[in-house]
């Protein structure tokens, strides 16, 4: 027996399966418990240098040495965002392939200036996911979508996209490459479609992820952040909120 989809849902799951800065649809300033806002990037994690350099060539290039190197067991990330601060937190063992590929963005600074370009609704007066991933420079998209290490393969799905997890939007089997969403509800209908969740947002940071404007919803279109970067947001969407910096912290 087949279980019907409510409309919602399936708009939901198109909007994670459109288009990525890369091939991928890839589906806040008060300090966080325990962490301040000027926290600074560690230099090491785990017994590990964790060596970072935010050029365009670095992450332009997928396989680049500084972008292809081996993610702590758990992290933390602050985002420090026009909305306020929130924490992630990531366990490996969820999702190995997926952490790995956000420790390497994370680190090589690829969210900096990074718009929440999507704010999906949900049922009613709920949400569903906020989204964010395609970079504010055209010309860095463009290499992402031209070069095959772009897509990483999938991860089992071991944890839930329940409400305050992070996952990775995808266009389909093993497509996944920038672009990132955090559930605003319990999403676990998205488990059984691949979607592997890999990180959680801690300290009470939800109430931060809630207050990102969403007054634009889904407009932004995602080809023209692609083709236009930042400098397309900027000009039609100018209340959208965006990640300042994003760091790993102890």
């Amino acid at each position: 027996m087949i279980r019907s989809i409510p409309f919602w849902t399936l708009v939901a799951i198109l909007g994670l399966s459109a288009c990525n800065s890369g091939t991928d649809s890839d589906t806040g300033q008060e300090g966080v418990a325990g962490i301040s806002v000027a926290s600074k990037p560690q230099s090491s994690t785990s017994g590990l240098k964790a060596k970072s350099a935010a050029t365009s060539e670095v992450i332009s290039s997928p396989a680049h040495e500084l972008m292809t190197q081996t993610a702590p067991d758990t992290f933390k990330v602050l985002f420090h965002t026009s909305a306020g601060d929130f924490v992630v937190q990531v366990n490996r063992e969820w999702a190995p392939i997926g952490s790995e590929r956000f420790y390497n963005l994370i680190i090589n600074k690829y969210y900096d200036q990074n718009y929440f370009f999507r704010v999906a609704p949900g049922r009613g007066a709920d949400r569903f996911v906020v989204q964010w991933g395609i970079h504010g420079n055209p010309s860095i998209n463009t290499r992402w979508q031209r070069n095959p290490d772009a897509k990483i393969k999938d991860d089992p799905v071991i944890q839930s996209n329940t409400r305050g997890r992070l996952t990775f939007a995808t266009a389909g089997r093993n497509s996944r490459t920038t672009q990132l969403f955090i559930s605003y509800a319990d999403n676990n209908f998205l488990d059984g479609m691949g979607f592997a969740a890999f990180g959680e947002v801690i300290d009470g940071g939800m109430e931060v992820v809630e207050a990102i404007n969403g007054e634009y919803a889904e407009r932004p279109d995602q080809r023209q952040i692609q083709d236009n970067g930042n400098a397309y947001l900027k000009k039609n969407f100018p209340n959208l909120d965006y990640i300042i910096t994003a760091t790993i912290v102890e």
